[in-house]
């Protein structure tokens, strides 16, 4: 039983992250709430962490991939807070989380 995590290759992580990033381009790419936006952009950055990580085990065998997986969880969680900021003043501003509602600065 604990040999058949040992038949899961490289190729199952990058086929993994690739279906993630895919579904978060697509995602951002229609959608117009600005919420489910961010999840999109969330889910592109855990596809680069998977890849990260993935690369660092199945390469050399250093450590740098996961210090860059945890640089992009901490660039994701920084980015969930600041844009959800902004997207609250703008929930504010104009009464609605359509992202193409927004397209002014000043109302």
């Amino acid at each position: 039983m604990g040999d058949a995590l040992g038949t899961i290759g490289l190729s199952h992580f990058l086929v993994l992250s690739a279906l993630l990033f895919t579904l978060g381009l697509v995602t951002v790419a229609t959608r117009r709430n600005a919420v489910a936006i961010l999840m999109g952009i969330e889910l592109i950055l855990n596809a680069a962490a998977i890849n990260f990580v993935a690369f660092s085990h199945y390469g050399r065998g250093t450590i740098d991939g996961q210090v860059f997986a945890v640089f992009v969880i901490v660039l994701a969680a920084a980015e969930a807070a600041v844009a959800l900021a902004i997207v609250l003043a703008a929930f504010r501003q104009f009464r609605t989380v359509d992202a193409t509602a927004m397209n002014t600065l000043k109302e």
